[in-house]
């Protein structure tokens, strides 16, 4: 099946054709300037949205909530909400607005998720989040998924994820994302439950192995595209987080490596430079340019002049009027640091071949 949406057309059987490299949705970073960036470095991953909740998609500034580029697809709105009717709704309007793919939020465990009746909490209530994904899949003709955790609190995982995993197949999902831990709904906080319970990639593959015609992708923990590819062996996806926000670097090469393309690695000063006209047409737009290269910190990590790269962005990019020439200069500087480097490293060469003569 073909689904058009303005100039952009998806095959619906290809957004979830094994294997698939994901972004994980992640709150106050994967907004539109961040997708856009990681776009840069691969044409195939797959963006997901910052969790937004179904009132805020039915109620709010939709534009400002779900308004992204072309550019970005593959894109995915990851919605937060209990009530069927409300996801039936808002997964409707995501898909109008030209979302690829509409995944629902089970793995979250603050507390204020926990107050709206969403998130982690609903590994509890397994019988709700299928009625959620029946009501979203008869609303919308795009992929409906979902991200859980492996269980909450005292659950016990093999019993948690299998009741879970069986009520939303039997929903019609089309996809499981799972973070490969607990959730801890009380004691810990978000930024605790992402660290602090163990990780159990064991329990993914098991869930695999009794279900292999579901496509299931794992996340939790991972750092590196050679981790990822070995965690992934056996599943059909895997999907990080903080490491791709961190070190963005590493995506450059997930078309050749996950997706078996023939192009050649993306380095983040190519990802940039490809990324100025973005820019550009934002700032004209009148977004801050803070707003945008926010996202590009970590871009050069452990590259010679990394840090002033990151002070002039950081210092001169959240000054009124701050425009295209910040990141220029950044730039610049990021280009002098590593020819000193370069000269230096040839000076102690020579200096070692004179001690060796």
């Amino acid at each position: 099946m073909n689904v058009s949406f303005g100039t952009e057309t998806l095959q619906q059987d290809k957004l979830y054709k094994a294997p698939v490299f994901a972004v994980a949705p992640m709150m106050d970073w994967t907004d539109r300037h961040c997708r856009m960036f990681h776009r840069q470095f691969s044409a195939r991953a797959l963006l997901y949205t910052e969790m937004v909740t179904t009132g805020a998609v039915i109620h709010g500034d939709r534009e400002k909530l779900l308004g992204f580029s072309a550019g970005e697809h593959p894109v995915a709105c990851q919605l937060g909400g209990s009530d069927p009717r409300e996801l039936a709704d808002a997964a409707k309007i995501a898909e109008d607005r030209g979302y690829d793919e509409i995944n629902l939020n089970v793995g979250c465990p603050s507390d204020r998720v926990q107050s709206g009746r969403f998130g982690a909490c609903l590994m509890l209530e397994p019988e709700l989040v299928a009625e959620g994904v029946a009501t979203m899949k008869a609303a919308v003709r795009v992929p409906v998924t979902v991200k859980c955790r492996i269980g909450v609190d005292e659950q016990d995982p093999e019993e948690a994820l299998d009741r879970l995993a069986d009520r939303v197949v039997d929903a019609g999902v089309d996809a499981l994302w799972v973070h490969a831990r607990k959730a801890w709904l009380q004691g810990l906080s978000p930024k605790e439950n992402r660290d602090i319970p163990p990780l159990d990639y064991g329990r993914v593959h098991r869930l695999k192995a009794r279900l292999p015609g579901l496509f299931i992708g794992i996340n939790g923990g991972i750092a590196t595209l050679d981790e990822a590819m070995a965690v992934m062996q056996g599943l059909d996806g895997v999907m990080l987080g903080r490491a791709a926000y961190h070190d963005p670097a590493l995506m450059g090469a997930v078309d050749r490596r996950i997706y078996g393309e023939t192009t050649a690695d993306v380095s983040p000063r190519a990802a940039i430079e490809a990324y100025v006209p973005y820019i550009e047409a934002e700032l004209a737009r009148g977004t801050r340019l803070s707003h945008i290269t926010r996202h590009m910190l970590g871009a050069f990590a452990a590259v010679p002049g990394a840090r002033l790269f990151r002070r002039i962005l950081t210092v001169e990019g959240v000054k009124p009027g701050a425009g295209i020439e910040v990141l220029f200069a950044a730039l610049t500087a990021l280009d002098e640091a590593a020819a000193r480097a370069a000269e230096h490293a040839d000076a102690r060469q020579a200096g070692e071949a004179v001690a060796q003569a």
